[in-house]
């Protein structure tokens, strides 16, 4: 077995700082400095293995989803089971709470959300939606449920919202997820 590079331990260790001060600070104030200084290393580093703070921020944005496998799950539970899985991840890492910051006010982070959502949501919207025609409308309403949620709960932190424990949560959104997906206009 080969010793990794000492290349590749700079740009892990720049990522994991980019991740985690982005996920902080946002994309507006948190600066290459920052970065470089939780890193440990030189600016001159970040620059040179990412470019600038933009295509740093696409580089540590890289997301999975990791949607469940909805195959077992009861019709009339996929709403309620995509929303406990959505709130498990957005409490769970840090880079999605960092996307929506940066997704509000740069173009490039918007669009890597729209990748995201277009590329992982709408194929399991796709396989559950009554009329396959109807599939980017569904995911997109999903998305309004999900990233305005998200906006609430864990940027602006209003506190109604962030004091629903889990189950509460659910139990509100999960009925209109599953409408989204599954029901009719």
């Amino acid at each position: 077995m080969t010793a990794p590079r000492r290349s590749d331990t700079t740009r892990a260790a720049i990522l994991t700082a980019a991740r985690e001060r982005f996920a902080a600070d946002g994309f507006e104030r948190a600066t290459i400095r920052a970065i470089a200084a939780d890193a440990r290393i030189d600016p001159s580093m970040v620059m040179r293995y990412y470019g600038n703070k933009e295509k740093l921020f696409a580089a540590a944005a890289e997301f999975d989803l990791r949607l469940p496998d909805l195959t077992g799950v009861p019709t009339d539970a996929i709403g309620a089971t995509l929303v406990n899985h959505f709130l498990s991840r957005w409490e769970h890492d840090e880079t999605l709470v960092a996307l929506l910051r940066a997704a509000v006010t740069q173009e490039s982070a918007a669009e890597r959300m729209r990748g995201i959502l277009a590329g992982q949501l709408a194929p399991v919207v796709g396989r559950l939606a009554p009329d396959p025609a109807e599939t980017g409308t569904r995911a997109g309403l999903l998305a309004t449920q999900m990233l305005g949620f998200a906006l609430c709960r864990f940027v602006l932190r209003i506190p109604p919202v962030v004091a629903l424990d889990t189950d509460a949560a659910i139990a509100w959104l999960g009925p209109t997820v599953q409408r989204y997906l599954t029901g009719t206009i």
